[in-house]
Formats: structure tokens, sequence, C-alpha cells
């Protein structure tokens, strides 16, 4: 489903050429989860972002279902993003000014058109499926913050996405709430969801079908 050939990256630290990702070449299949661990600072971030298609290599190859990623147009890459994958962050990036409902439904919203109703009825059903339904006429500053991760897994789950990137999805959370999140993770997943997740728990990593560790920019096992 994605593959990546040699995929080297490099960043300017105040003059200095700074290699994070070295020659890196792994394959996910669909329906897989898999974790991605490592030391702060081993690239597990940088390379989530690159397969994930916000950061572009420097060097290498990156296909997703044989199609070319690394010489793709903006445009499509940004359709992709769209439509197949879907990306959390340890926070949350909700927008504090609009509901719960209206978070959920952001990646559809225009000022052009309303909601189409089976959207609204999808994203109400995913709602309901996390929890929130009772809650989604709710700022985000009046959930907890295991809450709005959920929100934030909801807002890809209307997407109906095929990838999930996750990167530190429960880096800000108590070890019961970020149990949760994994335990919906693992739901999403059991649906055919691919799930790439970079934690540093490592028994949330355990919970996942495959672990690489990444050090100094390399999958070292």
């Amino acid at each position: 489903m994605l593959y990546a050939q040699n995929l080297n990256k490099f960043f300017n630290n105040g003059g200095e050429k700074i290699q994070v990702l070295r020659n890196v070449s792994l394959e996910i299949e669909e329906g897989e989860f898999l974790s991605i661990v490592g030391r702060s600072g081993s690239g597990k971030t940088t390379l989530l972002n690159v397969l994930s298609t916000l950061v572009h290599p420097d060097e290498g190859k990156l296909y997703y279902h044989k199609n070319d990623l690394a010489s793709a147009s903006a445009e499509h890459l940004n359709t992709l993003r769209q439509k197949d994958f879907a990306i959390i962050f340890q926070f949350h990036h909700l927008l504090p000014y609009l509901t719960v409902m209206q978070n959920t439904l952001l990646p559809f919203m225009s000022s052009f058109a309303p909601v189409p109703r089976d959207i609204v009825a999808r994203a109400e059903h995913c709602l309901d499926r996390i929890g929130l339904a009772d809650k989604k006429d709710r700022l985000p500053g009046k959930l907890s913050g295991g809450e709005q991760q959920r929100v934030a897994i909801a807002r890809a789950m209307v997407k109906s996405a095929r990838v999930l990137f996750a990167d530190e999805p429960t880096g800000s959370l108590d070890q019961k709430t970020g149990e949760e999140i994994i335990h919906l993770l693992e739901e999403l997943h059991k649906d055919g969801l691919t799930v790439v997740m970079v934690t540093h728990e490592p028994l949330y990593a355990k919970r996942a079908e495959r672990i690489l560790e990444m050090a100094n920019g390399e999958i070292v096992s």
C-alpha cells in the first residue's frame, strides 16, 4: 500500500546541514497497524511526516498504491490528504471557536455550500461511536484532553480515510486516557483502517502488529 525507498531528509540548523533520515526503506501493508519508536531526535516524527506527505523527502521514492508521491503535484497531494490520509498529533489542533461537530466536519466545510446531509449523519455516527454525541455542541475548551483527542480522531473517521498517521497521540494524556485512545485506534484498525503511529510508550507500541525502531535517522530493527 505504502512503499518508501532510500528516503533521505536534511534540515538546516543555523547554517549546519543535519541529516535526519538516512536511506530509509520500508513497506506498509494495507490494513496494518505499525508503531514507530525511538529516542527523541531519532527521526521517527520526520519519517511519519514524509510518509504522510507533510514533508517532502530530499532524496528517495515514496509510492502509494504504486503512484510515485515524491514527484506528485501539490494538487494531487492535497487531494490525497483530503481523501485517503488522515493525521492526528499529540496536540489536537481543534479550532477553539468551532463546536465539536463543526471541528469534526471541518474537512467538508466550505463558505460556498452547506455540508451534505449524509456527511453530517456520518459525523453524528462517528461522535456517537467515540462517546461524544452528547457533547457535539460544546466548544473544545469545555472538553478534557482525551475528549479533544477523540474529536481529532472522529474528524479522521468521518473522512473515511484509508490511512491514519498518529504522531504521539497519547503524549499529552494521562495513562487511563491514553489507554482509551489506543483502544479506539485498535477498534478502527479492526475495521480495516491502516494505522501508522509514532510513540515513545513501549506498552502502547506493543499493541501494534509490527514495531519499527529508529536511531540516528535509520531503521535499526
